[in-house]
């Protein structure tokens, strides 16, 4: 029987890898910039605590958690990361050692939702979250840096859309709103959107199918409802974001049925690359009421998160470099195990260095080196090690030159360096 991944649940292989490595080197350097350090929680946390933060009547928690039972206790795959963040900010009491704490994160989510592109059960998040900051600025440098973020990685066509959903008690006369709406709309909504009626009329709006969204173009606006303070709170972040410079529009239908989310709304899709229909890149926005309502003080918070696989698509395919990799083809025992010693005098000065101790003819090691992409390849066998040298092929130029042992670390990496610089444009 041959095992097959379960599935939505994907392998990453070595030839996929570089591009991800790419994009999560590009996001750290990002955050890091704004003042942001890593935090990592468990993959697995007790199940109350998403039901507590997500809301018992979302998809997520009725219908999509991983949920299992292990010694007495209901335990769950993380389906997010700002709820396990959020618990972790608690648990151990940071807001007594300081009064802004910015955190990012990156890992693996788990839903159970139909796989399609870009949307997987096992899909990997990288997300900031920054605790007590209230302010609208917060919200708009939060903004810029994700859409500055997109900006470096080379994607185009960006769409940044902002909302707000106010305080706790406009939200509350909202979802009243939208339930009076609804109800005599019953017969012109899908058959799920008729189940959030009463429960949770937002996810209707966030709805995909055109019943719903048709039955929805004349419901109220909750910018009509903001009060004094959530209106100059959306000013405020409205005007932050024109001094800044990043294009925005103001969108009333975005909203989250994640039921943490209070003022504060933003996503930003793109157009480029291969996302197709499922092109919204990030997500996130204000939840200041989230960490009181896990058991902490009342501190206000505000986050995003992005997906990993939707990032990768998104990010134009890369002109392919020039390798850094030498390739050992050592022909006999005593060369190979030469070629291990000379190879880990290559690694110890941070070198790609493989070594192929199959043995095997001469012709069929440097196929393999031109299949790894290899830019030298380092030939010795008995005669090389009777004369204390190598033949050292520079696969790229077609060119090949004998090079004493005493010197090979310092020739080869010059001449890995060398190709490097050229590669990226750099001139010697």
């Amino acid at each position: 029987m041959a095992f097959r991944a379960v599935k939505g649940m994907n392998d990453i292989l070595p030839d996929e890898v570089e591009r991800w490595q790419f994009a999560e080197a590009a996001f750290r350097d990002a955050v890091r910039c704004h003042g942001y350090a890593e935090v990592r929680t468990p993959i697995v946390e007790p199940t109350a605590l998403f039901v507590r933060s997500i809301g018992e009547n979302t998809d997520v928690v009725d219908k999509e958690m991983y949920t299992f039972e292990r010694h007495d206790d209901s335990l769950t795959l993380r389906p997010e990361g700002t709820a396990g963040a959020v618990r972790a900010y608690i648990e151990r009491t940071t807001h007594a050692r300081e009064p802004v704490s910015r955190w990012y994160y990156l890992g693996p989510m788990f839903r159970a939702e139909r796989p399609q592109r870009g949307r997987y059960r096992q899909f990997y998040q990288a997300g900031c979250e920054v605790y007590g900051d209230k302010g609208p600025t917060a919200d708009a440098e939060m903004i810029t840096m994700l859409y500055d973020f997109f900006l470096s990685v080379g994607i185009t066509g960006l769409d940044v859309k902002v909302n707000s959903l106010g305080g706790a008690v406009t939200r509350q006369r909202y979802h009243e709103a939208l339930t009076e709406y609804f109800r005599p709309r019953l017969d012109q909504l899908s058959a799920h959107a008729q189940t959030r009626v009463e429960d949770n009329p937002l996810r209707i709006l966030d709805s995909k199918d055109p019943k719903d969204q048709k039955a929805a173009e004349a419901a109220p606006s909750i910018l009509d409802m903001l009060d004094e303070t959530d209106r100059d709170h959306f000013s405020e972040l409205c005007k932050s974001l024109d001094d800044l410079g990043t294009p925005y529009r103001v969108d009333s239908r975005l909203v989250r049925g994640l039921d943490y989310y209070t003022r504060t709304l933003f996503e930003i899709a793109s157009t480029a690359g291969e996302l197709g229909s499922q092109n919204a890149l990030a997500g996130g926005g204000r939840y200041d009421n989230l960490v009181q309502a896990l058991g902490g003080p009342s501190v206000p918070a505000i986050g995003f998160a992005l997906g990993l696989e939707r990032l990768i698509l998104a990010i134009p395919a890369k002109p392919a470099t020039s390798s850094s990799l030498c390739f050992f083809a050592p022909l006999g025992a005593a060369a190979a195990r030469r070629s291990l010693v000379l190879a880990r005098d290559l690694r110890r000065r941070g070198l790609v260095t493989e070594v192929d101790g199959r043995g095997g003819s001469l012709k069929s090691l440097l196929r393999r080196a031109d299949a790894l992409g290899a830019r030298c390849a380092v030939v010795i066998g008995d005669s090389e090690l009777a004369r204390e040298a190598a033949i050292v092929k520079d696969l790229a130029n077609h060119t090949q030159g004998l090079v004493n042992l005493s010197i090979l670390a310092q020739f080869v990496e010059k001449l890995l360096k060398s190709a490097a610089n050229q590669s990226s444009g750099e001139v010697n």
